[in-house]
């Protein structure tokens, strides 16, 4: 699209300059009226050929003659250059289309990012660091090149059409996050997915408190208000600085290769009935376990040492990437 519009931009350039040269040049030698001498030009270099407009004078004829060179000949070109660069257009919208729509149809447990305004961005922004497979969907031409240039998989269209969210592979999509401008889009977003996969995880901002009641009952499985949200930190990092400053470098990598993350234990894995005392993940990996997700969904907070792992739990631990991926090739090994 860059390409074409500066394309565009030369064409037009060199035929409003061929004209303006002509019509002054018509002006000065053979003192034509500026309209005719606009006139004139035009016919020259678009070969209608009518006649002239006024008798020429000798010098003006030789004027004309190389008018009629350089001008048909930019003419000529710009006609080139245009249906060169349409055609072009089309076969990259064409084949673009068809190699996004071939890696949409590999994507398998991936996230759908609804509208890639502030909010959505920095949800893809987050999925992208994580390296986890997504697509962003938005009806704005600007912020799908946007997301391209940053390297995103996104497709122009409207997410709140239900043909879209079937299109995008809701099916075998592992989440939904809405962060469209309006509650009422989300809320439409949210009931078309949940009709199509209502095992879908889905995620929802909303901008008035109010909304929040019938995103659940719509089937929204977190609902975030992104104002209150800021508010709330705000007055929380003056209060708290070194507790904000601690999240920042957990949650955004600030600075340090450390992060928080949900590691499941399979049932099969050999780990299960055995105390974090007994595995040493603290000992071995530098990996610290904040909180253990039990399968039945109690929240085990500082767990102690003689605290049993079962199938299904998840540990909510902390720690570098390196060491947290260890840990969960470790608690995916199965029992002999």
């Amino acid at each position: 699209m860059e390409r074409f519009r500066k394309r565009f931009i030369l064409i037009a350039s060199a035929l409003i300059v061929t004209q303006l040269g002509g019509t002054l040049g018509f002006i000065l030698i053979d003192h034509y009226p500026p309209f005719d001498a606009f006139y004139m030009t035009l016919i020259t270099i678009s070969t209608v050929g009518y006649g002239e407009v006024h008798p020429l004078s000798h010098a003006g004829r030789i004027f004309n003659s190389f008018l009629i060179f350089f001008g048909v000949t930019i003419m000529l070109l710009a006609v080139g250059g245009m249906t060169q660069g349409i055609i072009e257009l089309e076969l990259n919208q064409y084949f673009g289309k068809r190699r996004i729509k071939k890696m949409i149809d590999r994507l398998q447990g991936h996230y759908i990012v609804c509208g890639f305004g502030r909010v959505g961005r920095g949800a893809a922004a987050e999925l992208q660091r994580a390296g986890v497979p997504f697509l962003v969907v938005d009806r704005s031409e600007d912020r799908v090149e946007w997301a391209m240039k940053m390297g995103m998989l996104a497709v122009l269209a409207d997410a709140t059409d239900d043909q879209t969210l079937v299109d995008a592979g809701v099916q075998r999509a592992k989440g939904l996050i809405a962060t469209l401008q309006s509650d009422a889009d989300n809320l439409f977003v949210i009931l078309s997915a949940k009709a199509i996969k209502p095992a879908l995880q889905v995620s929802a901002r909303i901008a008035s408190e109010q909304s929040e009641k019938k995103m659940r009952l719509a089937g929204a499985d977190y609902v975030f208000a992104p104002y209150d949200m800021t508010g709330n930190r705000m007055a929380q990092v003056m209060l708290k600085p070194h507790v904000s400053q601690f999240l920042d470098f957990t949650t955004k990598g600030m600075g340090l290769n450390v992060g928080i993350e949900q590691v499941r234990v399979p049932a099969t894995s050999e780990l299960t009935s055995k105390t974090l005392q007994q595995m040493q993940i603290r000992r071995d990996l530098g990996v610290i376990v904040l909180a253990i997700r039990k399968s039945d969904g109690r929240m085990l907070f500082n767990p102690p040492a003689d605290a049993e792992i079962e199938g299904g739990d998840y540990l909510i631990a902390m720690g570098e990437t390196e060491n947290l991926n260890k840990l969960a090739q470790m608690l995916t090994e199965v029992q002999p």
